[in-house]
């Protein structure tokens, strides 16, 4: 008579353990990868804005709020992909040196600039800025040694060639008729 209870170095009970394990595995991945991707649309509900005609055929660009009420997108630096947070508070646009490094920005002698932290030494740069198809070229950019991480503070030397509406929890650009 055989015994119905499985012995531990029964092959059957040691691969039922290890499909049961890697299910877990892989349940558990895909719960990861689901909830980085809501984490990330929370803190940039913009990754891709993408300008229309608006109103008179004038093209516009439409912002989400996120989370924490700051407007975040995607957009380029010289072609290359870079996070912004707009803000209007800032003179320039405000560049991480990391960053700056990575896109090969040239970097001249800035001086001091007054930021939230106090005064700072930066470097300046030129370059051109994209947001959803609104381009800008030949923009003045400080670049910040101490910003930490790699988003970009999209400041009024991009700003102002821009009509800024907000509504709610929307934020409009257009270009000026």
């Amino acid at each position: 008579m055989k015994d119905p209870i499985r012995r531990r170095d029964d092959p059957q009970a040691s691969l039922g353990r290890a499909m049961l394990i890697a299910a877990w595995v892989v349940g558990l991945a895909l719960l990861a990868f689901f909830f980085k991707g809501v984490i990330e649309r929370q803190t940039n509900p913009n990754p891709a804005p993408i300008a229309v005609a608006g109103q008179g055929g004038v093209a516009q660009v439409v912002l989400r709020r996120n989370r924490a009420g700051h407007y975040v997108a995607g957009g380029h630096i010289n072609g290359e992909p870079v996070v912004f947070m707009l803000d209007t508070g800032a003179t320039d646009v405000a560049v991480p040196l990391a960053l700056a490094r990575r896109l090969g920005l040239p970097l001249r002698p800035g001086g001091l600039s007054q930021t939230a932290n106090g005064t700072v030494e930066t470097w300046a740069t030129r370059h051109s800025v994209e947001l959803g198809g609104l381009v800008a070229r030949n923009l003045r950019a400080s670049v910040l040694p101490a910003m930490a991480g790699d988003e970009v503070l999209l400041g009024m030397s991009y700003l102002k060639h821009l009509e800024l509406i907000q509504r709610g929890d929307t934020l409009t650009l257009r270009t000026h008729r």
